[in-house]
C-alpha cells in the first residue's frame, strides 16, 4: 500500500513539475533567436498580469496547466508581453512591449498571436500566422484553436 501511494505522489508531482518548467521569455530578440534555431514560432502572450480578469483566468484554465505544458514545449517558443500596472517593469522591456503593441495592432487583452520573425540590419520583421484570446473549456477546447491557427 505504502509502494502504491509513493508511486502516485510521484506521479503527481511529475505533472506539476512539468507544468512549472516552462519558459517565458520576456525579450522578444532573445526569444526569436530560440525561434530561429528550433523552427517553432513564437507564441506572444499579450496581457495585464496583474490587472486584467481574463489574462488571469486564461493563465489559470490553460497557460499553467500540463496539457499546455507539453503542447508549449512541441509547436512553440513562449514570449510574455506584460503591461502591468502595479508590477515593476524596467525601462527597456516597457518600450519593447508598447512597439510590439502598436506592430501588432492589440487593442485588448489576453491576446495571443502566433509568428515567426527574421532580423534584418538589426530590425525584426514579423510573419504573423494567427491570434486568439480566451477560449472558453480549458485546456482541449483552447488547444484545438492554437492547433488550427499553426496548421494554417
Amino acid at each position: 500500500m505504502k509502494k502504491i501511494f509513493i508511486t502516485i505522489f510521484f506521479f503527481a508531482i511529475s505533472f506539476a513539475v512539468e507544468a512549472q518548467e516552462l519558459v517565458w521569455e520576456t525579450n522578444v530578440n532573445k526569444a526569436l533567436e530560440v525561434s530561429n534555431k528550433t523552427k517553432k514560432p513564437l507564441l506572444l502572450f499579450f496581457t495585464g498580469s496583474d490587472w486584467c480578469g481574463w489574462c488571469i483566468r486564461l493563465q489559470k484554465e490553460v497557460l499553467k496547466t500540463p496539457e499546455f505544458a507539453k503542447w508549449a514545449k512541441e509547436n512553440v517558443v513562449l514570449v510574455e508581453l506584460d503591461y502591468p500596472r502595479r508590477t515593476p517593469q524596467s525601462a527597456e522591456i516597457k518600450k519593447q512591449n508598447n512597439e510590439l503593441q502598436q506592430a501588432f495592432g492589440i487593442q485588448g487583452f489576453p491576446t495571443i498571436f502566433f509568428a515567426r520573425g527574421t532580423t534584418k540590419d538589426g530590425k525584426i520583421n514579423f510573419q504573423g500566422i494567427g491570434n486568439t484570446g480566451y477560449v472558453a473549456g480549458g485546456p482541449t477546447a483552447w488547444l484545438a484553436v492554437a492547433d488550427g491557427i499553426l496548421k494554417k
